[in-house]
């Protein structure tokens, strides 16, 4: 049994949370026990992104020696990544596309692991949030606890600013335009995971701007959007902007996917989403950050190799 307190969870989703305490076990088989209803927070079945509460107990069942080695082979290699700030709370890296944020799933090992085989002079390295694996841009890890409930503080107060730049299919108009529909989570016939507008789901809000348009022979009109989102649902942007037809260019969840295969034909292989931008306070002065991560060179080349209109 593992206790929470404001100290050692509270806030924490309990991914991180039993990553934390089961040193050496790999993300996959955590998840593994999530999934199977090994794991109970207070006698309940519970997800990975639950947040625990103070005064919760985590039951966590016996995990066998094999489960836990850590072989060289699941060791992260060390990496790091281009920084916009660090300092002794905080570490805000431009992570790449491509690079999921944390293993498990299928994936070895992620930034947050790569990050702490490179720096591990810290005690305490983890992620404040996330960005899905496919796209760029901003992503912050805090290096105590206290900064971590602050950032988490913020996020669930809704007093942060995020904002993604993307491309997407379609000529979007050249002004705002704000979506609400409510999104829920399922698990495909595959037993991946999605997420679709749903009126009984979360709500969610995204606003949507038009940057500039650019045509893309024969392949059609394409659109740099700004998107700012005051929830933070999963693949929130992806889904609000497929709903209303203009998927994102390379989206392979939620895109036009013989769009997809002529694209990476073209030579434009990834997918055209970038979280540009996060305003928050710093957690011990309170001072205003603007963390921005610049607009990725794959997205210049796209727009160059169109005719801008």
């Amino acid at each position: 049994m593992l206790p929470v307190d404001d100290d050692s969870g509270a806030g924490q989703r309990l991914d991180n949370f039993l990553a934390r305490h089961c040193k050496g076990v790999p993300r996959s088989h955590l998840y593994q026990l999530i999934r199977s209803g090994q794991v109970r927070v207070d006698g309940r079945r519970c997800r990975a992104d639950d947040r625990l509460v103070a005064g919760a107990t985590v039951r966590v069942p016996p995990i066998t020696h094999d489960a836990g080695r850590g072989d060289a082979a699941r060791r992260a290699p060390a990496a790091r990544f281009p920084v916009l700030l660090e300092d002794d709370e905080l570490l805000v890296i431009d992570k790449p596309a491509g690079v999921a944020v944390h293993g498990g799933s299928g994936v070895a090992h992620g930034a947050v692991e790569q990050l702490r085989a490179a720096e591990s002079e810290h005690k305490f390295l983890e992620l404040a949030h996330r960005i899905d694996r496919d796209t760029s841009g901003v992503l912050v890890l805090a290096r105590k606890r206290s900064a971590l409930l602050s950032v988490h503080r913020q996020l669930r107060d809704r007093q942060v600013d995020k904002r993604y730049l993307a491309i997407v299919r379609g000529r979007w108009p050249l002004r705002t335009k704000t979506f609400d529909q409510p999104l829920q989570r399922y698990l495909s016939a595959e037993g991946e995971r999605r997420v679709r507008v749903q009126a009984d789901g979360q709500d969610a809000l995204t606003r949507v701007t038009g940057l500039v348009h650019f045509t893309l022979p024969p392949l059609g009109t394409f659109t740099l959007v700004e998107a700012s989102i005051e929830t933070g649902r999963t693949h929130q942007i992806r889904v609000h902007l497929a709903h209303a037809g203009f998927p994102i260019a390379g989206d392979q969840k939620y895109g036009n996917f013989e769009l997809n295969r002529a694209l990476r034909k073209a030579g434009h292989d990834r997918m055209y989403l970038h979280a540009r931008s996060l305003r928050i306070r710093h957690p011990s002065t309170n001072r205003v950050l603007e963390l921005v991560a610049p607009q990725p060179g794959e997205f210049d080349a796209f727009i160059e190799a169109g005719r801008v209109r």
